[in-house]
């Protein structure tokens, strides 16, 4: 018998650009019930203070919503967010908090002053070149960057991660995790974001996820996680046990990445060990969260 049982599965593909609206937000729906996963359009693309106001009102009941963004920065390597700042936070949700106050006059859920912040700015790698000097593990700069244990745990299943203090280049994440955050934060005590929350017995919860997991299970490599047609999509659909969408063409792979994943956490939520993996230990929960999915 699954950890427990959902009703709705919401992928949601995230963006931390600047700007209000923004087409790369995605959001796709698969119901437990069976069909074919669906997209929650908007004609102008979504704002990040719409789907928070989704999370925070609208969702169906007993939803189980995965976000395609980091829910916290590496802690474990160094024993903290920012080994030798005085502000740094013990715990995840002390960390949203940080990023929301520093950021109080940024619009749109950006980062930007976090990331710009005298202090701050010392552990992320910046656009022209500018790269904190606490950027790497042990405080040294250069290299990938710092990771979280559940990214590691990735780059055991064949994914190539990039750390989240890495603000640099197209794969990025570090832009989208710290927006992220400030949603997240400005969700706390209407939504538990699992494993940072335990899992509730009873309504909806929100995870984290990697659309290349969702991908690598329909089929993928890692390298080749993204689909960028509606054949390509409706074969990886059916290796999901999911009803194909029956389209023909070109698809933009923010919308492929949502509709995959809503299909794949329809099954990967009755998987229990994935709730329980090995590394997630209670003190990992509370500071560096966990990618749902990862082994």
């Amino acid at each position: 018998m699954a950890v427990r049982q959902f009703e709705h599965f919401i992928a949601v593909d995230w963006s931390g650009a600047q700007g209000a609206r923004h087409k790369a937000i995605t959001m796709a729906v698969a119901h437990a019930d069976g069909g074919p996963p669906v997209l929650v359009e908007r004609e102008a693309g979504w704002t990040r203070a719409e789907v928070r106001d989704v999370l925070a009102d609208a969702l169906p009941d007993n939803s189980l919503v995965g976000l395609d963004l980091g829910i916290a920065l590496p802690y474990a390597d160094e024993g903290a967010y920012f080994p030798g700042w005085e502000k740094s936070p013990p715990d995840a949700k002390s960390l949203w908090a940080l990023i929301d106050v520093i950021c109080e006059g940024d619009e749109h859920f950006s980062a930007g002053s976090f990331v710009d912040h005298p202090e701050a700015s010392h552990y992320f790698r910046r656009h022209g070149g500018r790269e904190g000097a606490r950027f790497g593990a042990g405080g040294a700069a250069g290299g990938r960057g710092r990771l979280r244990v559940t990214e590691r745990a990735q780059e055991a299943m064949g994914c190539k991660p990039y750390s989240n203090f890495n603000l640099v280049g197209a794969a990025q994440v570090g832009k989208s995790s710290l927006t992220g955050m400030r949603v997240l934060h400005a969700l706390r005590g209407e939504l538990p974001v699992w494993p940072i929350d335990p899992l509730p017995y009873t309504g909806s919860v929100v995870v984290e996820i990697y659309t290349a997991l969702a991908s690598m299970a329909a089929g993928r490599s890692a390298s080749r996680s993204k689909i960028r047609s509606f054949e390509e999509l409706d074969e990886a659909l059916a290796r999901l046990g999911s009803p194909a969408i029956c389209g023909s063409g070109p698809i933009d792979d923010h919308a492929s990445d949502a509709l995959i994943t809503a299909a794949w956490l329809r099954n990967a939520a009755q998987v229990d060990a994935l709730w329980s993996p090995e590394k997630l230990t209670p003190e990992i929960a509370r500071t560096e969260g966990w990618t749902f999915g990862a082994r």
